[in-house]
């Protein structure tokens, strides 16, 4: 059981990938605090991924709790969060790090 268990776990990570290359994908800088771009406009009813990366000098934390994610990345790090199907609406999304600098927000439409 434990044998083949290990011979799924590769398999499972590459359909993983392959479930997630699909995905509608958008990119978010933090830098220092400010979101580049500030507002992402997403299609509602459907699953997407935010490429974040962080071109600031210090940690920065993509979080949003109306969408229940978070995600801290060190400097000159890159990563991604997959965001499940929204109704349409606006959801807020801050840098726990920079709280005195404006949020970002994702509209879905």
């Amino acid at each position: 059981m434990q044998r083949a268990l290990l011979y799924a776990l590769p398999l499972l990570a590459v359909f993983s990938g392959v479930a997630q290359a699909g995905l509608p994908t958008y990119e978010l800088t933090i830098r220092d605090g400010h979101f580049e771009p500030a507002t992402l406009e997403v299609p509602a009813r459907q699953r997407f991924k935010i490429v974040v990366i962080n071109a600031g000098s210090g940690p920065t934390e993509f979080e949003s709790t109306p969408l229940r994610v978070e995600k801290v990345l060190s400097p000159g790090v890159t990563s991604f969060v997959v965001i499940h199907p929204l109704k349409p609406g606006r959801y807020p999304f801050f840098d726990e790090f920079h709280l005195d600098l404006p949020e970002g927000e994702i509209i879905a439409k």
